[in-house]
């Protein structure tokens, strides 16, 4: 419910991420809390409408069920222990989603910092986060008994088959985080793929934590895609890393790569002179937009025209010259499809959900701890994307 849900002339907006990302940075107040349980009643309100096909008091055809008031119920989260009340229908049907869906993240949450004390390895601050978490001191044997719980979930989903479908397209994509290893603080990179399968539709196909970006670690990681039954996809769209780039070459032959015309055209808008260069960067981004290569080649030939005679846009000039065919190859795919194939957007997305948590934990105790937070997130979006079968042409 991210945007927001209306029945009649009430409506709940409500995001739970910039919720929990306000508890965990808080001091807990009494306060917190009352929000906390706020919101996610409000939440549940939301659900049961939903079920119901109708507000409260509203007359419709469509009625399923009649409301039946709440029952209390504690909630341990990363918040701390809460009491909800949790609605309710005549039939008894009606079933809310907040007790399964936040679960998994929030076990990660508290275990990636619950590592952080147990290893000896956190702030003060941190410490204290820990202990409002849960209430108490933090224990070997509670960290035990969460991973118990949920690391063979993420290994599994992990290490799953991806031979039940073909693939089309392939995005991409890496992100740096922190790890401490052998008393030292280095970076490490979280790589990520996402695939749109043949019914059109998108899953998230796998991750690694390793070393920082490579032709050795991308290779590494292409290999253990194909190892679980992954065909060689027909677009590939990424950066242009070029570690990545080779690796595309020598694991997925055969397969279109499509350069993400989002970094592409910051490459080139920032080799072009500071000021008074809007017109020339609106071309450029006609150019990366048009919607067939001849309409495209065209716009090139313009913005070609255009500059040619200012030394000031040789290097963009260069750049776009160099990279335009590996820009343009989604233009070749059905134009609904356009918008999703020319960036890597809806993986970064990924990306940037990741960060929010990141930024809460800063340091992973080790690579375990890490994994573990980034699967528990990315199993989460995968799920809900499966059941929600949204289809890939609509992003």
């Amino acid at each position: 419910m991210e945007k927001g849900d209306y029945y009649g002339s009430v409506k709940y907006y409500l995001k739970l991420d910039e919720l929990t990302d306000a508890v965990l940075n808080s001091d807990m107040t009494s306060m917190m809390k009352s929000l906390t349980v706020t919101g996610f009643n409000a939440y549940m309100e939301v659900e049961r409408d939903r079920f119901i096909k109708a507000a409260n008091y509203e007359r419709t055809d469509h009625r399923m069920d009649q409301r039946n008031g709440y029952y209390e119920r504690d909630f341990m989260l990363s918040a701390g222990k809460v009491k909800l009340r949790v609605s309710r229908t005549r039939s008894g049907e009606f079933r809310t989603e907040v007790f399964e869906r936040y679960q998994r993240q929030d076990k990660a949450f508290v275990l990636s910092m619950a590592v952080m004390v147990v290893n000896g390895v956190s702030t003060r601050k941190v410490t204290n986060i820990v202990e409002k978490l849960c209430g108490e001191q933090v224990s070997k044997s509670f960290v035990s008994d969460v991973m118990k719980e949920l690391d063979p979930e993420i290994e599994k989903f992990k290490q799953r088959s991806l031979s039940h479908s073909t693939f089309r397209y392939l995005y991409v994509d890496a992100m740096y985080i922190k790890i401490r290893e052998n008393n030292h603080v280095i970076s490490k990179a979280a790589y990520i793929a996402q695939g749109v399968n043949e019914e059109n539709k998108r899953e998230i196909l796998g991750f690694m934590v390793a070393e920082e970006e490579s032709t050795t670690a991308w290779s590494r990681f292409f290999m253990g895609l194909r190892a679980r039954g992954l065909q060689t996809p027909k677009m590939i769209i990424s950066d242009a890393h070029a570690g990545l780039k080779t690796a595309i070459r020598e694991v997925f032959v055969g397969s279109i790569w499509q350069r993400c015309t989002f970094h592409f055209l910051r490459n080139i808008v920032d080799q072009m002179p500071k000021k008074n260069n809007k017109t020339e960067r609106k071309l450029v981004e006609e150019i990366l937009r048009a919607p067939t290569q001849q309409h495209a080649r065209e716009l090139k030939a313009v913005f070609e025209e255009m500059v040619q005679d200012n030394p000031k846009f040789e290097k963009a000039l260069e750049i776009l010259d160099y990279g335009f065919e590996d820009a343009i190859q989604y233009q070749l795919e059905p134009q609904a499809y356009h918008v999703s194939l020319r960036t890597t957007n809806s993986v970064e997305r990924l990306n940037r959900e990741i960060r929010r948590r990141d930024r809460v934990i800063g340091i992973y105790p080790n690579v375990a701890s890490a994994e573990r937070l980034i699967g528990s997130l990315l199993l989460d979006y995968h799920e809900e994307w499966v059941k929600a079968g949204r289809q890939f042409s609509r992003d």
